[in-house]
């Protein structure tokens, strides 16, 4: 059997004003070994949706015509703000990550999975810049309020925008060993953080907030 069509397929949820490095950082590291994963991009509609920075980006299919995902991918972004108002989308996120294989969100993203209810009882984790105003979309979240990324079941969620991309790595490994996920930071010459515990900007904006 074709290796391909074996590859799990990770399903990266676009909005208006999304952050571009939540979506691509993760996706250069899932797209990479193509024949153990697949990305696909799903939007509000099928068609360009406008990043945050500016550049668009084409989503393959909307939300409602998709069914299954076997990893979802929830990026951050000043969009988030008013996404965990759209009811069509936390209805979506929630149905879909009921039989997804993993579930996770990058940066702000953790305020759409906790709106959506999926996070409840599970500890997460999130941008600290932003920290208050996500935590205060899930009371029923157990927050981690220092934490690169924080895996709690099939549930995983990141801090801010380049932890993406130790944690997709860092799920790489638990499906598929730590040979792959060195072989692709090294491949991307990027110098990875393995401690999910390593997080020195949750004291940094602990500090900012403070002033």
């Amino acid at each position: 059997m074709n290796e391909t069509a074996q590859a799990r397929t990770v399903g990266i949820v676009l909005f208006d004003d999304f952050e571009l490095l939540d979506v691509f950082g993760p996706a250069e590291m899932f797209g990479l070994p193509k024949s153990r994963f697949r990305l696909q991009m799903v939007g509000p509609a099928a068609g360009a949706v406008e990043s945050a920075q500016g550049p668009k980006v084409v989503a393959d299919v909307a939300y409602h015509d998709v069914d299954t995902l076997d990893i979802v991918l929830v990026p951050g972004g000043m969009g988030t703000r008013k996404e965990v108002m759209n009811e069509e989308l936390l209805s979506w996120i929630s149905r879909i990550s009921a039989d997804a294989e993993y579930v996770s969100s990058v940066c702000t993203g953790a305020a759409l999975l906790a709106r959506a209810g999926v996070l409840d009882g599970r500890q997460a984790t999130s941008n600290k810049w932003a920290f208050e105003w996500v935590v205060s979309q899930g009371p029923n979240v157990k927050w981690m309020n220092k934490a690169r990324w924080v895996s709690d079941g099939k549930f995983w969620t990141s801090s801010g925008v380049s932890a993406g991309m130790d944690m997709a790595l860092a799920l790489i490994e638990t499906i598929h060993g730590p040979k792959l996920a060195t072989m692709i930071a090294n491949g991307t010459e990027y110098d990875r953080h393995t401690d999910p515990d390593w997080d020195p900007f949750a004291e940094l904006h602990r500090s900012k907030h403070n002033e």
